[in-house]
């Protein structure tokens, strides 16, 4: 079994936020996986850190669980799914906050499963002319991308330096843009070399171009969230 498929083990667990399900070890965590914020002291936030409504008995202060600031309860009052911080149940958020995991919402819920499934791309590595036909797939535990054909390769998400999508058609303003492949470059495991793979999507009858250009779009959120992540 590979290491992108070795069977994890998981935990729950509670925190000021809610309950979480989290991996038994921190080195297993999901690249994409965010750290809960240290909430803003009690006695730092007098007032509503957006609307500035002071807090007294009748006014409760609320902290959002994505940002760990400071809300009365009319600007923190939704509870929302929050999956990159592995909460199991909707928590607490404020209301940039709550648009922002709304959004990613749909990267949980389809593009993961995308990526997960896989799609067919010829790949070549370097600047090497010559390319392989290769099922490229996000491992199960998300922290590897597997390639297969007549080379393997399992590169790890969190060394992936930059993802950078190829488009063809009018530009961007003018729409009618679609993705054909994309440039990836990662690091090599205890060295700082960088390696560049070029991934096309094919053109034979028997490639499916639409499955081909929806994972090509799932990886761009996924490059997002990861560069996220590392900003943290």
């Amino acid at each position: 079994m590979s290491r992108g498929e070795a069977l994890e083990g998981k935990k729950l667990v509670r925190s000021p936020s809610g309950l979480r399900m989290v991996p038994e070890h921190r080195a297993a965590r999901s690249p994409f996986e965010l750290d809960e914020p240290p909430w803003v002291p009690d006695k730092e936030c007098p007032r509503c850190m957006q609307c500035e409504t002071k807090f007294d008995f009748i006014t409760r202060k609320h902290h959002c669980r994505r940002c760990g600031k400071c809300f009365c309860d009319k600007c923190c009052s939704k509870k929302v799914p929050l999956p990159r911080m592995c909460f199991v149940d909707p928590v607490r958020q404020c209301a940039e906050c709550a648009l922002i995991s709304q959004k990613e919402t749909e990267f949980y819920d389809k593009q993961l499963k995308v990526l997960m499934n896989g799609a067919i791309f010829s790949v070549a590595l370097g600047t090497s002319e010559k390319s392989e036909t290769m099922a490229c797939r996000l491992s199960n535990n998300q922290r590897y991308l597997f390639l297969d054909g007549d080379s393997h390769y399992e590169i790890e998400i969190a060394q992936i330096s930059t993802v950078q999508i190829l488009t063809e058609g009018f530009t961007p303003g003018g729409g009618n843009t679609r993705a054909t492949g994309m440039l990836l470059k990662y690091k090599v495991p205890g060295s700082e070399e960088l390696v560049q793979m070029k991934f096309t999507a094919g053109e034979d009858v028997n490639s499916n171009k639409k499955l081909s250009a929806a994972w090509l779009a799932a990886m761009h959120k996924a490059a997002k969230l990861l560069y996220e992540s590392r900003d943290q």
